[in-house]
């Protein structure tokens, strides 16, 4: 099949019959719902500590920590808004993003360029969440809109418009120790518009980096010397030559739909499983419909693309990655860029159970002990009020567990942090996401699928759009301004 090959299927049954699509297991005794909620403005990434009591949330203008010991009340403990608001270019805004490693919290943004402002780093000590000590902000000369935070490193990504780098800083000094570049990689990749091949999100496990880096797809580094890292591997990773070649249209449309958009990435337990977030929207394009007046053609639009999903990988050798099955993301009645998402955003793993959000598709909980065969245990939605962000296992609770989610919010509903039961259930009267599917969605059908370690990819399945990811309205737009931002930055600092 061509790489940018589609197949039409009825609305939102993506990947029906496809490698492992998953399938629903029995109810748990009475009705799934949230237990408890707190209203958190500006709402993005959420985690949670080691010992799950305390959930850390990412607040565009800030980051804010919540009690989540007791689960039908999760209760503010401390919130700090407009950081750096002494510095010349303060202060620190667009974060998107905040990352745990023991103690230390990492809080960063801005996650996309904005002219003039600060950007960096900021280190907080929290091991009194209700009395979090900011202790050092390290600058950036780019956007961060991801991190991850691992052995008292930060990694970080880079999108400066040009090389797009992964940069791992040293967090008690922050001293750059290292970069990792797709353009250092393969030359062919600076012919590539930035916006193609984003650096979106990053996830450490041991010594391996695993970077979504869109359209480029996903790649494996080892970092156990973060001075000089060593790619091990690659997942879809698109032809250079290929992406190239595309016009500003072109561009958009490959950044928008299926294959590629690698939007988040995160390993299980083992490190052995690996879930790729597809994120991704229908787009409409112009299309001949074959019906022909005084030798010309008319006109008119199909919709392309849809929802992605989830993809799982055997990544146990990072050289020859095995694609084991792809979880399908809810249909939306408007898939498009304006209408309703329901695509992949962030997820987490723990114990064999997968937990995803799908912004106004609401959170699940997968067994994926056989990740062929990924099971649904839980769906809750209530796409008139929640706009999910994440989703994030928290700590065990009586005789279950508890797992939070956090709503970004959307027009005049506020974004808040959500906890959830740790079981399998049934919402009690589901709402519809909309009252009809708008149109059919277009998307690749998977088959298994390996990779070789030279990087070269069979065909995989995903189902795609543009770069949202980096904020509604702002995608290939932002990325593209983010070269214009990082020159500015240099002229003014020489």
């Amino acid at each position: 099949m061509d790489r940018r090959q589609f197949l039409r299927v009825t609305g939102g049954a993506l990947f029906a019959g496809s490698v492992g699509a998953s399938h629903r297991a029995a109810a748990h005794p009475g009705p799934f719902e949230p237990l408890g909620r707190v209203d958190i403005e500006g709402a993005k990434e959420a985690v949670c500590s080691a010992d799950g009591q305390t959930a850390f949330v990412a607040a565009t203008t800030g980051y804010v920590t919540v009690d989540i010991s007791t689960p039908d009340r999760p209760t503010v403990l401390a919130e700090r808004r407009n950081r750096l608001s002494d510095h010349d270019d303060g202060p620190l805004r667009g974060i998107f993003d905040v990352k745990l490693d023991g103690d230390t919290l990492l809080v960063v943004g801005p996650a996309n360029p904005i002219p003039g402002a600060v950007s960096g780093v900021l280190v907080v000590d929290v091991s009194d969440p209700s009395d979090p000590t900011e202790q050092a902000f390290y600058e950036t000369d780019f956007p961060i809109h991801n991190c991850f935070a691992a052995d008292g490193r930060a990694y970080l990504t880079a999108n400066d418009g040009d090389r797009n780098p992964l940069v791992v800083l040293d967090v008690e000094t922050g001293a750059e120790l290292g970069r990792w570049s797709l353009v250092s990689e393969d030359s062919q990749w600076a012919e590539v518009g930035s916006s193609v091949r984003a650096i979106h999100d990053v996830w450490v496990h041991d010594d391996v980096v695993f970077i979504a880096h869109w359209d480029a797809g996903t790649w494996m580094v080892d970092v156990s010397d973060p001075t000089n890292p060593t790619t091990l591997g690659s997942i879809s990773p698109g032809d250079p030559a290929e992406l190239a070649g595309l016009s500003g249209r072109e561009r958009r449309r490959v950044g928008r739909t299926p294959p590629g958009n690698h939007h988040y990435v995160a390993t299980d337990d083992s490190g052995d499983l690996l879930g790729i977030g597809i994120e991704s929207w229908a787009l409409e394009v112009e299309r001949d419909d074959g019906e022909t007046s005084d030798e010309t053609t008319t006109p008119s639009t199909e919709l392309v693309g849809g929802p992605g999903g989830v993809e799982l990988w055997d990544v146990s050798d990072p050289t020859a990655p095995v694609q084991r099955s792809t979880i399908d993301p809810p249909a939306s009645p408007d898939p498009t860029l304006g209408g309703v998402w329901t695509t992949a955003h962030n997820f987490d793993f723990h114990d064999s159970r997968l937990y995803t959000s799908w912004y106004r598709g609401g959170v699940k909980r997968h067994d994926v002990s056989d990740p062929s065969d990924p099971v649904e245990l839980a769906w809750w939605r209530d796409p008139d009020q929640t706009n999910f962000w994440t989703a994030q296992y928290a700590y065990p609770f009586a005789d279950e567990g508890v797992f939070v989610a956090s709503s970004w919010g959307f027009d005049d509903v506020p974004g808040a942090l959500y906890t959830f039961p740790d079981h399998a259930g049934e919402q009690l009267n589901p709402p519809a996401l909309a009252p009809e599917t708008k149109t059919d969605s277009l998307v690749n059908t998977p088959t298994e699928t390996s990779q070789s370690s030279n990087g070269s990819a069979p065909e995989t399945a995903t189902s795609a759009t543009n770069a949202p990811g980096f904020g509604v309205g702002v995608g290939a737009a932002a990325l593209g301004a983010a070269g214009l931002w990082y020159r500015h930055r240099a002229r003014r600092e020489d």
